[in-house]
């Protein structure tokens, strides 16, 4: 079902890093724990697996087929079986985190090893797989640049933009689900619906859709939408509506589960031509990938970041997913050239966009990112037009089969 890849050769995830206008907060929150769980994410590294939890994939139960269930009523059904097999094992329903029943079948759950041993040979369940934190970090080599929030004088055309045809108006009805770090909803340049989106978190600073207490998301967002206003910058399909499905905290840290959850939202809610960027990633998950398989053969096209490690994507989840409506992206710079820190791989990368120095977005102004992160929505956005056209090849790819450069 998927693409063939192999494991990070260190479990780091990936995203864009701070090289321009603005450095974010990363002081420790131990008050966003994952809906479900008492998760402190300071505790751990990016791609750990964190002790006691994991994510139950079950066998077909057909609930998928049942088109008359709401997404709350697939919810409370997905509950509902989840707490009858933990009884069954006389495992209390506390233990029982996200579930899901929209892309995957299954539920997250914390369970002591002996919990573990005995509810593992249930024939209901079809495999179980350990939760790991999912964080945000910089490309190997790099860190974070220095400065204050800024603004732009006036309004700008990223080069990124140009290099893919991007910037014209969208006036039509789809939307782009930010699978990330949230959406600053008070920004001027961007059109957000919170109405319409999800969080992972229930209490403490990053419990509301409003804010983006890390930054990445709403730099995301930019690129995808940003409006065509006078101010600041223009996103590859401008004006269109940004959905903030908040997985990721103040820091950039989440849980495996927390991203399939936010996944499972997007596959119940979306609509056949909507779009998904994720740029977040780490060590293989089969659960994971199959979630955003799912949500790609509802119709929704997902734009994937390949990862900053300089390794095969086919090595990391989502990057290696494979589907006719998932796109995984490579990173380029200005002069067309291969990002160093790019991942590499056909399969799984699709297309190359402009990933370094990218002007974008953040909450309370403007600043510029690098990262495959920064150009997996490049890609996003030119899904809401249609289909990637071909602007020719990247420069220097590693792996000797040059990524086609995205345009519109």
């Amino acid at each position: 079902m998927f693409k063939q890849k192999p494991l990070w050769r260190k479990p780091a995830l990936f995203a864009g890093i701070i090289i321009g206008a603005v450095a974010f907060s990363c002081q420790q929150n131990t008050e966003s724990p994952i809906t479900g769980d008492s998760i402190e994410f300071v505790k751990f590294q990016s791609g750990d697996i964190i002790p006691g939890k994991y994510i139950v994939t079950l066998m077909p139960t057909g609930i998928n087929f049942r088109k008359d269930l709401s997404y709350d009523a697939v919810q409370a059904t997905m509950r509902k079986t989840g707490s009858e097999l933990l009884s069954k094992y006389r495992i209390d329903q506390e233990n029982l985190g996200f579930v899901y029943g929209s892309s995957i079948e299954g539920f997250a759950v914390s369970l002591t090893e002996e919990q573990y041993q005995a509810i593992s040979k249930d024939p209901s369940i079809k495999a179980i797989e350990a939760d790991r934190v999912i964080a945000l970090g910089p490309p190997p080599g790099k860190g974070p640049g220095s400065g204050g929030g800024g603004s732009t004088a006036s309004q700008q055309i990223p080069y990124g933009i140009e290099r893919v045809h991007g910037g014209a108006t969208y006036t039509g009805s789809k939307k782009a689900y930010i699978i990330d770090s949230g959406i600053d909803s008070s920004h001027e340049d961007l059109n957000v619906s919170t109405s319409l989106g999800f969080n992972a978190f229930t209490k403490g600073k990053d419990a509301s859709l409003d804010s983006d207490g890390n930054g990445h998301g709403t730099h995301v967002a930019g690129t995808v939408g940003a409006k065509d206003n006078s101010v600041g910058v223009i996103g590859v399909a401008a004006g269109v509506t940004v959905i903030p499905v908040k997985v990721l905290d103040s820091r950039g840290s989440g849980s495996y589960s927390g991203v399939i959850a936010g996944v499972d939202f997007v596959k119940a809610n979306a609509t056949s031509g909507d779009v998904a960027n994720m740029s977040l990633g780490g060590p293989i998950s089969d659960a994971l990938d199959a979630a955003v398989v799912s949500l790609a053969a509802s119709g929704v096209k997902v734009a994937l970041a390949a990862g900053n490690e300089s390794d095969n994507a086919n090595n990391h989840s989502p990057a290696r997913a494979n589907h006719a409506n998932i796109y995984t992206i490579s990173a380029i710079d200005s002069s067309d050239k291969f990002a160093s820190f790019s991942n590499y791989g056909n399969p799984p990368i699709d297309f190359a966009a402009p990933g370094v120095g990218i002007l974008s977005t953040v909450p309370g102004g403007y600043a510029s990112y690098s990262g495959t992160s920064m150009a997996s929505p490049h890609v996003c956005g030119l899904l809401i037009w249609g289909n990637p056209g071909n602007g020719g090849n990247a420069i220097g790819d590693p792996d000797g089969n040059p990524d086609q450069i995205a345009i519109r």
